[in-house]
């Protein structure tokens, strides 16, 4: 497994995962099961916007400036203000228009409904930047560093878990209209979401 999802799942796992599920209404298991399928999608997401344009700059100087990794140190305080938290403004830069098309097949292939994933997401983004941010300062990493970062946690979960990167790049990928086979990625989330919880 990668290490920034390793780093995430060790950070999230147990009476975080409580508490999250407590905060948006939702079953435990099935919250679970909905983290391990948006953590990876919020960094291929990160990934994709790096690897364009000036992407990485920006990137590099939101997790400087804003960032650094701190929040890992007391998420239980940064859950009990999640929802003013920076989460929202996250996911509008790293998923655009396709962010509620995301929460629309994130909960066709989980169960989780999109009311939940809507407060879910908030609360995970500033998280993975936090990971992104702790990484970049103990490695010291400058833009193009962070995007090589990024492009190698991609190649290792496409390389450990291909049908699983598939789905996400079918969702990444999508027309924003959510025009998406629901009843594909469904059956495809089934797999994403047993080689994600086998490594946890």
């Amino acid at each position: 497994m990668s290490s920034l999802i390793d780093m995430l799942t060790q950070q999230l796992g147990g009476g975080t995962t409580r508490q999250i599920s407590s905060q948006i209404g939702a079953d435990e298991q099935m919250t679970s099961k909905a983290m391990a399928a948006a953590l990876p999608l919020l960094l291929g997401a990160l990934s994709r916007n790096a690897a364009q344009g000036d992407g990485a700059d920006s990137l590099h100087r939101a997790l400087a400036n804003d960032h650094d990794g701190s929040i890992l140190d007391d998420l239980g305080g940064f859950l009990g203000q999640a929802q003013a938290g920076p989460g929202d403004g996250i996911l509008n830069h790293a998923l655009g228009p396709k962010r509620q098309m995301v929460e629309r097949q994130l909960g066709a292939s989980t169960g989780l409904d999109a009311s939940s994933l809507a407060k879910l997401l908030p609360i995970l983004a500033p998280i993975v930047m936090g990971a992104l941010g702790k990484a970049q300062r103990s490695s010291n990493l400058d833009a193009q560093g962070l995007a090589g970062l990024l492009g190698g946690e991609t190649q290792t979960m496409q390389r450990e878990h291909p049908n699983t990167m598939g789905f996400l790049g079918q969702i990444l990928d999508a027309d924003n209209d959510g025009d998406v086979d629901v009843s594909d990625i469904a059956g495809q989330g089934l797999g994403f979401l047993k080689s994600f919880m086998s490594g946890r």
